[in-house]
């Protein structure tokens, strides 16, 4: 009856895992959308929600010590645990990613994006597919696939070099293009960081599978 009350336990706390990466993965989508679209409304209600992710971190890391306290866990289950919380961790930088590329959409405010946005786009949707992926590989416990997920980040990184690379030479060409290039070089550089978390998340994936502390390369 103790174990399976802990397991019960487990399975909520992994729910909400599941639950919290959903709340980032529409985070940066809107955040991204907001930027497309000049939303200025949509930014703002990113930002407003991220103090619900930062909340359900909270939720995740005490239920997490609750566990710890409560349940002694046995090896296996306490990597999973021990996972979790540096899970919540991730997602939680996530969604302040998410919120700071709409903070610069709120002064933004121009309608050049300088050629930029499909870049842009793609960065973001290539970060939520590998987010979701790797909460997958997490679930199933799938230390090769979270392998092949964190392969993708060179994918981001490609896409931001070219960004990088595209404000800059607007830069140079007119120096007016400044205020709106930098912005845009940091709209970039946080959907980047947001591939490197879930290069994180995929280590902990392997952690909890196999209890070996794998560093996956996320240059």
């Amino acid at each position: 009856m103790v174990r399976e009350t802990f397991h019960h336990e487990l399975d909520k706390l992994i729910g909400n895992v599941l639950i919290m990466g959903s709340m980032v993965e529409k985070a940066i989508s809107h955040a991204v959308d907001s930027f497309a679209n000049l939303s200025m409304e949509m930014a703002k209600q990113v930002i407003e929600g991220d103090d619900m992710i930062d909340q359900k971190r909270f939720e995740i890391e005490e239920s997490c010590l609750r566990l710890i306290a409560t349940q002694q866990p046995m090896a296996g289950d306490l990597r999973i645990i021990i996972s979790t919380t540096h899970l919540a961790t991730n997602l939680e930088r996530m969604g302040d990613y998410a919120a700071g590329i709409a903070e610069i959409n709120l002064a933004l405010q121009a309608n050049s994006r300088l050629q930029t946005l499909a870049d842009i786009t793609r960065m973001a949707d290539i970060g939520i597919d590998i987010l979701h992926e790797s909460l997958k590989a997490f679930v199933d416990r799938d230390s090769n696939k979270a392998r092949e997920i964190a392969l993708r980040d060179d994918e981001v990184d490609s896409l931001y070099h070219k960004v990088l690379s595209k404000c800059i030479s607007a830069m140079v060409e007119d120096p007016r293009n400044v205020p709106v290039a930098t912005r845009i070089i940091w709209v970039a550089h946080k959907l980047e960081r947001i591939s490197d978390r879930v290069t994180n998340i995929c280590e902990q994936v392997i952690f909890a599978a196999t209890g070996a502390m794998e560093e996956l390369d996320s240059d």
